[in-house]
């Protein structure tokens, strides 16, 4: 008689084939947060213009979303650990989807602070996938692949840079644009009809988001999925003691930089080289969607540097090479600025992991602690764009606020020369 014992490479194969659904719901959460982000280059302009708002304005969009992350970041941890990782996921959904929804009521009330509202209600159900997703994905099989796992989720946020303002230039930026000049010479009722107009346009698109992220929310709901269980040492870090390493301290700066100069570089994008160019924002659109091409496309070819260049170096002569083509950005005319803010894009992409993995180096038991503030300073993305808008409105051009990620750039350059280099009370406590 055969012996119907399943095997040792029967249980690996249906164990991975038990891992593939769940992985494959989880990595569209890479997706989903990288295509609403993504469609902040679109929506500024598209507001700007509905409801003639200034740069600084303008800018209130990224303050919305990032103060959420600021805010919600150790709330949503809580969360998970009393109630599991999927609860944390499935309350993200939710506040994903609602706010995608309050875009409708919003375009009818026509009120910015209305869009500003649902922003940061999807922002705040950001907050909770991005905690939850990168430690699920690493439990979704096999230990010894997990880097690679985690490294294909996040490739698909790549693609929604990509994918996202094309899109959104698609059905956002849909109708006839109107230059500043041909919106003051409107009529009070003309007017009013082309405010209604605009932002009526935004309807369509965050109502199917909203739609998807409901079926999404419902299949995780229905999809069975490990938890993953809080260690605890015994002896938890205190944060004056994480703070006590000084290259954390300047990581906490470079990261809040950091952040600051991508929001600023990506989400006036087309807003600058409408300006810096003189092409139409539909045009710009598909500009916009290289540079995330080029922000993913850099992250694949950094990684490959550090291979044989050590990652505060190349952390150095990318902050560098950001900060030279920054400068041609601010000071020149024409198709150049276009291609120079592309190649920002491009040097931008290893920043944010390298001055992670730096500051973190050597702390021990004060890594946990450590990440919880390097993660909370991305803050930086709320605040710095209010900058870069209160100079483009007192200058008349945004490519001088500009200057502001290019201070950006340099703060992370002198982080990757010496601020990343831990101590050495900090080397002793290596684990």
């Amino acid at each position: 008689m055969q012996n119907m014992t399943p095997g040792p490479s029967t249980k690996v194969s249906s164990e991975r084939k038990s891992y593939l659904f769940p992985l494959i719901l989880v990595t569209s959460l890479f997706f989903f947060w990288g295509f609403v982000h993504n469609l902040d280059p679109v929506l500024i302009p598209h507001l700007r213009k509905a409801f003639q708002l200034t740069d600084l304005e303008s800018s209130l969009v990224d303050f919305s979303i990032f103060i959420a992350y600021f805010l919600m970041a150790i709330p949503a941890g809580n969360v998970m650990r009393k109630y599991g990782y999927k609860s944390g996921i499935i309350l993200g959904l939710c506040l994903f989807a609602l706010g995608a929804f309050l875009f409708i009521p919003a375009a009818n009330t026509r009120m910015y602070i209305f869009f500003l509202g649902a922003l940061f209600i999807i922002a705040c159900g950001l907050t909770f996938l991005e905690t939850a997703a990168n430690p699920y994905v690493t439990i979704l099989g096999p230990p010894e692949t997990a880097t690679r796992r985690l490294n294909f989720s996040q490739s698909f946020n790549g693609l929604a840079a990509f994918i996202a303002p094309i899109a959104g230039g698609k059905y956002i930026l849909s109708g006839e644009p109107l230059t500043d000049a041909q919106i003051k010479a409107l009529s009070p009722q003309d007017l009013n009809m082309y405010i209604t107009q605009e932002s009526a346009s935004v309807k369509g698109p965050y109502l199917v988001l909203g739609i998807i992220i409901v079926v999404v929310m419902l299949l995780f709901v229905f999809t069975k999925l490990p938890d993953i269980k809080q260690e605890d040492d015994g002896d938890p870090s205190k944060i004056s003691n994480a703070w006590k390493h000084k290259h954390l301290r300047w990581a906490i700066a470079a990261q809040f930089f950091y952040v600051g100069a991508q929001v600023c570089v990506l989400s006036f994008f087309i807003r600058f080289i409408v300006v810096s160019a003189g092409i139409t924002e539909k045009n710009a659109v598909f500009y916009s969607g290289l540079a995330g091409l080029a922000f993913m496309l850099g992250r694949f070819v950094g990684t490959f540097f550090m291979k044989f260049i050590k990652p505060n170096r190349l952390l150095m002569i990318y902050a560098a090479l950001s900060m030279l083509l920054t400068l041609i950005a601010i000071f020149g005319k024409g198709s150049i600025t276009i291609y120079a803010l592309i190649g920002v894009a491009f040097f931008m992409s290893i920043m944010f992991p390298t001055i992670f993995s730096l500051g973190i180096a050597g702390l021990g038991k004060d890594t946990k602690i450590a990440s919880s503030l390097i993660v909370m300073s991305i803050v930086g993305g709320a605040i710095l764009p209010l900058g870069l808008g209160y100079i483009s409105d007192l200058t008349h051009t945004i490519q001088y606020g500009y200057l502001v990620p290019l201070l950006c750039f340099i703060v992370v350059f002198v982080f990757g020369m010496y601020g990343w280099k831990p101590t050495g009370n900090t080397l002793e406590k290596r684990p």
